[in-house]
């Protein structure tokens, strides 16, 4: 996978092997966020940055790890990374934003937990990207996050203006719009190579 090009690589985890609608990871924040899209945007620019700040650093620490011989250190490496990128974010917003800040609540400081984070550093180093792949997978990521964030926001605030039966209103009605986007992203596989 490492002979695809950087506009292959970006396409593909934007749409085709989007991280919540293909591959399943990042869903906490995915059904937890998606009720506005005052939070959604946000929440997706902000886990974009950290999994750009992740790739970056997991690239060179792959490296460094690699020439030194402790390979097995790479996952906690890893979290550290994240976890320091998403305390950056956390401050800036609480600096910047308050308002912003209390309305991610608890879903900001759980974007160090968020799979889809460590996804990008575990799968780029598996397939041994090079420095500009690595950011194009990374980004694409992001943005493939983001989007579906901003889709199924989108819909919950359009759905919450129509009458639905009792029976698929709340969290069946999220799974069931989560699973049409899904579908909908299915015929993107084709895609990016």
């Amino acid at each position: 996978m490492a002979h695809d090009t950087v506009f292959q690589i970006f396409i593909g985890a934007l749409l085709a092997n989007n991280f919540v609608l293909a591959m399943f990871l990042g869903l906490c924040p995915f059904l937890g966020v998606s009720g506005k899209l005052d939070t959604a945007l946000p929440m997706g620019v902000a886990t974009t940055f950290v999994m750009a700040v992740a790739s970056l650093f997991a690239f060179g620490l792959n490296w460094l790890l690699s020439l030194v011989g402790l390979e097995f250190l790479r996952l906690i490496s890893y979290i550290v990374v994240i976890a320091s990128a998403v305390q950056l974010v956390e401050m800036v917003l609480k600096k910047y934003s308050p308002t912003l800040f209390r309305a991610l609540g608890i879903y900001l400081p759980l974007i160090t937990t968020n799979c889809a984070v460590l996804g990008v550093a575990l799968i780029q180093t598996a397939r041994e990207y090079s420095l500009w792949q690595s950011l194009a997978f990374a980004i694409g990521g992001g943005a493939g996050f983001t989007l579906a964030l901003v889709l199924m926001a989108g819909l919950r605030e359009r759905l919450q203006l129509v009458e639905v039966p009792e029976l698929a209103r709340g969290s069946a009605l999220t799974l069931m719009l989560a699973g049409v986007l899904s579908l909908a992203f299915m015929g993107f596989a084709g895609l990016g190579g």
